[in-house]
């Protein structure tokens, strides 16, 4: 298995005067150098109990993911804003554009304990937005091919850098994929926007290319590779692609036709899958809400492949 140099992080939190701040200062802006990109981090106004470095060593964490499972950050100079909200907690609204080399806003409340940043997904689903272009045509209608592979890549992402187990990201996608399920009236996923197609319709796509190209290859490829493939061509955030040449470029690095094959299956047809039988073979067992692993599944390397990363 290929290994490749390992992450270095740099936090650089500033006071407004410009100079290094403490632990106490809250609310100053930052600097985090990771995978090779300079990511600006600021505040919008309103307080945060917490101090400004445990919010930036969040994002740091999530960028963290972000480079290991793409191999680098995606794009050079990206642009953080976090917005404090008074009176509450957690972590919500969070966006991210192709605007200026790529920008990602979120809200975080005031009184969020360190529990939740620690749990937080959302901070690494907008930063693995910036690891996929703007898809060229009608918003709608690709929505679900930007969104699913955020929602997919997330928590594989976490899992690569040990942030979560292999049992929780396989117990989560057990219990949320059949969301992703055609109903009926469905129309494919270019044609069906509902919440459930757009986000877990998306995410089964691209689970079901990770585990066809990992069977095509003889397990020595995997979606990661397609994907690090996308970005390293310069499909990011900041560009607009079609979708047939996101999907040339990921096939043309594992030497597959996966991605191609299976979009045309689902873009105007209502696919159904077999997920329990899917589970079976990859050797995923949930139980009471506890998850076990056959490794004598058939494709049980596979699944153990897809978690360990490149």
């Amino acid at each position: 298995m290929m290994q490749h140099a390992p992450i270095f992080v740099f936090i650089a939190c500033l006071s407004a005067s410009g100079v290094l701040c403490s632990a106490d200062e809250n609310l100053a802006p930052a600097e985090i150098k990771v995978g090779g990109a300079v990511i600006d981090v600021t505040f919008g106004p309103g307080p945060i109990d917490l101090p400004a470095p445990r919010i930036v060593a969040w994002i740091s964490t999530a960028a963290e993911a972000v480079t290991e499972y793409f191999g680098r950050f995606p794009v050079p100079h990206p642009r953080i804003l976090v917005r404090p909200t008074a009176g509450r907690s957690g972590i919500f609204r969070g966006t991210t554009y192709g605007s200026g080399g790529g920008f990602t806003r979120i809200s975080v409340g005031q009184h969020t304990p360190q529990q939740e940043l620690d749990d937080d997904w959302m901070m690494t689903h907008e930063l693995v937005h910036m690891a996929f272009p703007d898809i060229a045509g009608d918003d709608r209608e690709h929505h679900w091919i930007e969104e699913g592979m955020a929602t997919y890549v997330e928590p594989i992402a976490r899992c690569q850098t040990g942030k979560l187990t292999a049992q929780q990201i396989w117990g989560e996608m057990a219990r949320y994929m059949p969301q992703g399920l055609p109903s009926e009236g469905d129309r494919g996923l270019d044609n069906t926007h509902t919440w459930g197609r757009t986000y877990w319709g998306g995410a089964l796509y691209w689970m079901l290319a990770d585990v066809q190209i990992h069977q095509r290859t003889g397990n020595k490829k995997g979606l990661q590779d397609a994907m690090r493939a996308i970005v390293s061509a310069g499909g990011t955030i900041v560009h607009e692609w079609p979708i047939e040449k996101v999907l040339k470029t990921g096939d043309h690095a594992t030497g597959t036709t996966v991605l191609a094959d299976l979009y045309n299956r689902m873009k105007a047809t209502a696919v159904q899958t077999d997920l329990d039988d899917l589970w079976n073979k990859l050797g995923i067992q949930v139980s009471n809400g506890v998850v076990t692993f056959n490794d004598n599944a058939p494709l049980a390397n596979i699944r153990k492949a897809i978690t360990t990363g490149r």
